[in-house]
């Protein structure tokens, strides 16, 4: 794994290992479908303030870690997949509390009510998400091709990134808020259809285990290397709280399938620094376009390098959190890697509405440092750091 070639197993693709990728896709996608149109609802009809509506989609970011360190516990103590299972159906709930609430046609909804269900989605797909990725996925693969397991299925809640967002913007444009509603239940439902689908033998629970752990949660020894991924990951979610049209989500998809044949043969022999910086000048350029040549073409050129960005950075960081993991860590370092990622993002998009809403300059430029801070943290620290402290 210290070349930068990801190995490609046609055995790996098999029938359950493919229902629980796109079980995966789905889930992420319920969640993403919202990230566009949701704040502009809020603003536009329900009349809430630009600083209530970055506080509600940045608690996202602080319900995701809000099971997590009873994850290692739940999974032990009940069917890991049932977990998963009625995690969605949580998550489904407090959309179906959205879509009842938003159905009242009241005046004004009640801060508090949104600031909730939005921490309770973070929540619920926190642990769904965890639990899949760092258990249900890893289950359905033999042990030789486990991490390239996580790397594909990894690919798969990428996509949702785009798809999401696109899925979401054409029913908020073409329908309304409540079409965007459905679309996210609809996701969700078929992600639980998928993993029904798949038969995981029970497993007899650890005579010992604790209530709250890290384990399944928090990798504790990456914490430079989880903080350079915050830095990338909350500059993207700036970029997504612009406003962004469906096309330009569409175009991003483009992007990330460059960024598979990129892998696959430009990084494929590669230094192995070359992917994360690569990675960051290419989001340095997407950033610096957008603020500089707000152009048509812009528009079609950065949304390609944007996913084109995100697809290498993203995978390589992936990679090195399953590195540092020691044995039995390998569900760790999946937790950690996404935590690190989905809150990013989170907290990108709140402050974007919080602080920059309507004000497009500063918000890039606050992107751009961000973004400038994290390639100068993975150059001259992250990398070193990184080759002394891997265990694999």
């Amino acid at each position: 794994m210290n070349s930068q070639n990801t190995p490609v197993h046609v055995r790996l693709w098999h029938r359950d290992f493919w229902l629980m990728s796109i079980a995966n896709m789905m889930l992420s996608m319920s969640v993403y479908v919202l990230v566009p149109s949701m704040p502009v609802w809020l603003i536009e009809t329900e009349r809430f303030s630009a600083r209530e509506v970055g506080f509600a989609m940045a608690v996202f970011a602080v319900g995701l870690f809000f099971f997590g360190g009873f994850c290692s516990w739940l999974v032990q103590r009940f069917r890991r997949n049932r977990i998963c299972i009625y995690s969605i159906v949580m998550l489904i709930g407090c959309l179906s509390l959205l879509y009842y609430v938003h159905g009242l046609n009241s005046d004004k909804l009640e801060f508090w009510l949104i600031v909730l269900q939005r921490f309770m989605l973070g929540a619920t797909f926190g642990l769904a998400q965890m639990v899949l990725s760092s258990t249900l996925i890893i289950d359905t693969s033999e042990s030789d091709k486990r991490t390239e397991a996580n790397h594909s299925a990894a690919w798969f809640s990428r996509f949702a990134m785009s798809l999401g967002p696109l899925l979401g913007l054409i029913m908020f444009n073409y329908k309304n808020f409540d079409a965007v509603l459905l679309a996210s239940v609809f996701c969700a439902s078929v992600a639980i259809i998928l993993i029904l689908t798949v038969n995981f033998p029970f497993r007899t629970p650890s005579d010992s285990y604790k209530i709250f752990s890290t384990d399944r949660f928090l990798l504790t020894n990456s914490m430079p290397l989880l903080v350079n991924l915050l830095l990338v990951s909350v500059a993207v979610g700036l970029l997504m709280s612009l406003g962004l049209s469906d096309r330009f989500y569409g175009v991003v998809m483009m992007g990330f399938l460059l960024a598979l044949l990129a892998q696959r043969f430009v990084f494929r022999d590669a230094e192995l620094k070359s992917e994360i910086v690569s990675g960051l000048v290419l989001l340095l350029a997407v950033l610096i376009m957008i603020y500089t040549r707000p152009l048509p073409i812009v528009w079609y050129v950065a949304p390609l390098l944007l996913g084109l960005a995100v697809g290498i950075v993203c995978s390589r960081f992936l990679l090195f959190f399953i590195k540092l993991s020691r044995h039995c860590q390998r569900g760790t370092s999946q937790s950690t890697y996404f935590l690190g990622w989905e809150s990013g993002i989170a907290l990108g998009i709140g402050l974007g509405y919080a602080f920059f809403l309507n004000d497009d300059k500063s918000l890039l430029i606050v992107a751009l440092v961000l973004t400038s801070a994290a390639l100068l943290m993975y150059h001259y620290y992250t990398h070193a750091w990184f080759l002394k402290n891997k265990n694999r």
